[in-house]
């Protein structure tokens, strides 16, 4: 078992290795429990429930159709039919849907109950589970609305991980390969050997989550460095929302990442696009739908990291490089026609 430290306020642990279900139980606290759990992953959870001695427990279906106003809302309504008091905690077993859905929940319960997460995904491991933001989507675009809540404490067990299907399990990772552009890292921008049973699977994982830990402790809220985190997901989220979420999100952000990668060449840096190729063709992604500039650009425009009339894109100028600024409209446009051309050629 590895142990990272977030060093957030409050400062939480996240452990890392096989089978952390007794370490989750020597440190859980004397308060009422309740688990809001991704049916996909029901044994798992009820397993969990039963070691930590749960009773309430609440499964829902993943993905984004349980980042919604009207799920949010019946979630928050189980809460309080329990009874819960403030000095309860929540567990929350699943993907990144229900990570980022649960820590939003236990920030707006009774104006904030503790939250443990249990993220079964390579996505919610490697980038949702970490650095405390939570939040659901509305009709306007993903992740509009949320708050800044950071865990009791995160466990990521690679037992989880041997269930996925191939292609969830190389999504999430789409954001490990995303930190090793923001590390400068090339072991994280080369995911070739990744699978599930590769015996370097939780030295991989580390290395991807440390760069978000490192990120996260220098900027909590997002007023600076963390911006970077962003790579590749203005466009990504445009996609995801204009493409009614039929793209998944480790796909959109594979896409975003290479029209970041083409308008970091625009501004002169490195050429990144072999890169981010290799990652698709190892991804294989579903083709993209033939959307215009005129379909995704509301959306982006509608982006949460829109400051006054400007939006801020993360330009990778190399690995370990981005800049975060704005970006005329001809150049965007120019870019996003050559991106078209690269992914309708596609193999």
């Amino acid at each position: 078992m590895r142990k990272l430290t977030v060093d957030q306020n409050p400062a939480y642990p996240l452990y890392l290795g096989s089978g952390l279900t007794e370490q989750a139980k020597a440190e859980a606290g004397p308060g009422p429990k309740a688990l809001l759990y991704d049916r996909a992953v029901e044994g798992y959870a009820l397993e969990l429930a039963g070691a930590l001695a749960i009773p309430h427990r609440l499964g829902l279906t993943g993905g984004e159709a349980a980042k919604t106003l009207q799920t949010y809302g019946r979630v928050l309504s189980w809460l309080a039919g329990l009874g819960l008091p403030r000095d309860a905690t929540l567990y929350v077993v699943g993907g990144g849907t229900l990570t980022d859905l649960g820590g939003f929940v236990a920030a707006s319960y009774l104006r904030g109950v503790a939250y443990v997460s249990f993220p079964t995904t390579t996505l919610a491991m490697v980038d949702a589970s970490v650095g405390g933001k939570t939040g659901i989507n509305l009709e306007e675009g993903k992740n509009l609305v949320g708050a800044f809540h950071t865990p009791k404490a995160v466990y990521l067990d690679l037992h989880s991980l041997a269930t996925l299907p191939p292609s969830l399990f190389r999504e999430g990772l789409v954001e490990a390969f995303k930190h090793g552009i923001i590390a400068g890292d090339e072991v994280l921008m080369r995911l070739e050997p990744v699978r599930p049973d590769w015996p370097g699977l939780e030295e991989y994982l580390e290395r991807a989550v440390a760069v978000k830990v490192r990120v996260v402790e220098a900027d909590p809220y997002e007023k600076g460095e963390r911006k970077k985190l962003n790579l590749g997901h203005t466009l990504g989220h445009a996609l995801e929302a204009a493409t009614h979420h039929a793209l998944s999100h480790g796909a959109a952000v594979a896409y975003g990442l290479l029209y970041a990668a083409l308008l970091g060449k625009a501004h002169g840096g490195t050429d990144l696009t072999p890169w981010v190729e290799a990652l698709l063709r190892w991804l294989q992604p579903p083709p993209l739908p033939p959307l215009s500039w005129d379909e995704v650009w509301p959306y982006m425009a509608r982006d949460k990291k829109k400051l006054g009339s400007n939006l801020h894109w993360v330009i990778p100028l190399e690995p370990g490089h981005l800049a975060v600024q704005p970006v005329e409209e001809e150049v965007l446009r120019q870019a996003y026609g050559e991106f078209l051309e690269r992914v309708s050629s596609k193999p």
